[in-house]
């Protein structure tokens, strides 16, 4: 018996010569399913949903269903002309199968009559039987509905041709929003929202207007993600996993959220927002809004919905480059994570540099601990590296380390040593730099002071040291876990010239090679002794009056 004798056609969504169709239609057949022994679907009022590309679905009215045996579960999934999935897991006895069925609340009109009707993963089912023969025989005798001669997404094309050849997230989304106009969506805006890990930042955004014809990158800060404006956007919902959102454009949606108001005006007739989903689990979102007449089509948004697992692999890669980055740049430093991304990994790679050696540390840090709790030392801490690394990388440094209560940082001026002497530009700049930073850093403490005595806090005092020198800057430890620093003897001359803050009572002491190579004014504080180190050195801090 064909197909068309065995269904009734309820519903039909497609363009003229479609691309990409969806049909409902209802089965006259008996269908039953098995799991663990139990029968826990039987109905003679099956509908089957016919999409292009893809196998038929059947769905059965909850009625005929053993719903007693299924435990509502968090999951859920976002078809942009279906609407919002909701999933059971099955349990009958020991025997469960996780999100094995699911069902559309609230379908979009093109399924409405999906509506109040679940279906079940075929794999994961014991049996499957219609009019009491194996599901899979009876698609074999069967007629399909869905149309031949369909053509092939155009977006595919794009993905092979174009897609995996754009370097940044920006291009790509660029890239993206052009094929989407090409393929006729008529696309008035497009963005693309990515959680990232970042210290600072919660998000980034890619915006795309037809208007500019770019894309525009934006960072979504914790004070973004916790504005009004925010929590009043579609967004949240998506990244809660409540599934997609699609609206018409109109005077009655756009109450609904604040940014239907904005795309009204600028002459939008319909809006999407869906999830894309990393191989983490990681939920990003897309938002698209058209002002083709009759919206997005059936035909449009299935080629948008077949590319969006592959385009979330291409997002996907971008996402974990730029993390990568950041946290080499957060935990190592900029310049120094940017040795490692270029292939300094293996113990022992490094090279000999000419650089400016920052030493300082927090007077005192010992009695503050004890007297201080945890959270208050760590947060006084914490302020302290502020001021001291903030200036450091503010003005043109790099933050090695922090140990303990010290920090550890670089000026470099080159690799080698000779040109870098007769480079008297570049040792210039790089000790200005280091005197701007030291200077920066001590402004930072006093409005630090000022701000911990209006808290009843304890000020915080510190000593800074700046020395020229060589130093090797590479890779030690061991194989398995590896730092990125600066050892010898110049790094190990910084840190005893640091500990003579103590003793001269100058904040800030300064080598004999360092003021050797300053062309501004220093002062004088004598001659001393560094332990560890044959004779004595002349030392110099910056004048009152700098």
């Amino acid at each position: 018996m064909a197909m068309a004798e065995r269904v009734v056609r309820l519903a039909e969504s497609f363009a003229p010569d479609p691309d990409y169709r969806i049909s409902v239609d209802a089965v006259v057949e008996h269908h039953r399913i098995e799991f663990n022994g139990v029968t826990i679907a039987d109905s003679e009022e099956v509908l089957v949903l016919h999409e292009t590309r893809l196998e038929p679905t059947y769905y059965f009215p909850k009625a005929h269903v053993r719903m007693d045996l299924m435990e509502t579960t968090d999951h859920s999934t976002f078809c942009p002309f279906k609407g919002n999935a909701s999933y059971w897991t099955l349990r009958v006895r020991e025997k469960s199968a996780e999100n094995a069925l699911w069902g559309y609340e609230e379908p979009f009109p093109e399924v409405h009559e999906i509506g109040g009707y679940v279906s079940f993963y075929r794999d994961r089912m014991d049996g499957w039987f219609v009019d009491g023969k194996p599901l899979d025989g009876y698609e074999r005798s069967a007629v399909r509905t869905d149309p031949s001669g369909v053509k092939e997404n155009p977006l595919v094309d794009w993905l092979l041709r174009e897609a995996w050849d754009a370097t940044t997230t920006r291009e790509l989304v660029r890239r993206f929003a052009n094929a989407l106009n090409e393929a006729g969506l008529s696309v008035l805006r497009l963005n693309v929202v990515i959680p990232t890990l970042h210290p600072l930042l919660v998000a980034h955004s890619y915006r795309w207007s037809r208007d500019t014809g770019e894309a525009v990158r934006n960072a979504a800060s914790n004070e973004t993600f916790e504005s009004r404006q925010y929590r009043a956007s579609p967004l949240p919902l998506i990244f809660e996993g409540e599934g997609g959102i699609r609206r018409w454009v109109d005077a009655e949606s756009i109450n609904d959220f604040p940014i239907l108001k904005d795309l009204y005006e600028a002459g939008a007739i319909e809006y999407v927002a869906m999830p894309v989903r990393f191989s983490d689990g990681q939920i990003n979102a897309l938002t698209m809004a058209t002002d083709r007449p009759d919206g997005f089509t059936t035909e449009s948004l299935g080629h948008v919905h077949e590319v969006i697992p592959l385009l979330s692999r291409l997002f996907e890669v971008h996402a974990k480059a730029r993390t990568a980055a950041t946290l080499l740049e957060t935990f190592v430093g900029k310049h120094t994570g940017q040795r490692v991304l270029n292939g300094s990994i293996k113990r022992g790679d490094g090279e000999d540099i000419h650089a400016v050696i920052w030493f300082c540390d927090m007077r005192q840090s010992t009695p503050l601990a004890e007297t201080l709790s945890r959270r208050d030392f760590l947060d006084h801490l914490n302020r302290f590296f502020d001021c001291m690394a903030g200036a450091v990388v503010d003005n043109g440094g790099e933050v090695l380390r922090f140990i303990g209560d010290e920090v550890l940082a670089i000026f470099p001026i080159g690799t080698d040593e000779a040109a870098c002497r007769e480079n008297s530009c570049a040792i210039g700049d790089a000790c200005k730099r280091s005197i701007a930073a030291a200077l920066d850093a001590q402004a930072r403490i006093g409005d630090l002071n000022e701000a911990l005595e209006a808290e009843g806090k304890p000020p915080i005092d510190f000593g800074i040291g700046l020395h020229i020198g060589e130093v090797t800057y590479g890779n030690i430890g061991i194989p398995e876990r590896l730092e990125f620093t600066v050892i010898g003897a110049a790094a190990n001359e910084a840190a005893r010239i640091e500990a003579l803050t103590k003793e001269t009572e100058a904040s800030i002491v300064i080598s004999e090679a360092f003021a050797g190579n300053y062309q501004g004014h220093l002062t004088s504080l004598g001659e001393f002794s560094l332990r560890g180190v044959n004779g004595t050195r002349q030392v110099f801090t910056i004048p009152d009056d700098v």
